[in-house]
């Protein structure tokens, strides 16, 4: 009996898990990642630099290691960055400093 249970709950957990991955793929459809554009507090997840991991935790405001969801096609007009203009520029700030 328990291990029908434990059985029958590792598919639970893992077809939930499936469902959640589906959900957030749906809301990011349309969105791209828009580096230098966050103003402080408002990024949207992990900077590049690896020094915060989660959303609301970027210090400054335009920093080119954070980045915000935004419609696809918008970021050039925000003066954004994609992820290898950001990376690029991240290095170039490393090479001089």
């Amino acid at each position: 009996m328990n291990q029908r249970l434990i059985v029958s709950s590792a598919l639970a957990s893992a077809l939930a898990l499936g469902l959640l991955n589906t959900a957030a793929a749906a809301d990011e459809k349309g969105k791209e990642k828009c580096y230098g554009i966050a103003k402080a507090g408002q990024n949207d997840c992990a900077n590049l630099s690896g020094t915060h991991s989660c959303a609301g935790q970027t210090k400054a405001d335009m920093d080119a290691n954070d980045w915000k969801y935004v419609a696809k096609g918008t970021c050039k007009t925000m003066n954004g960055l994609t992820a290898e203009e950001a990376k690029a520029k991240l290095a170039d700030t490393k090479k001089k400093g």
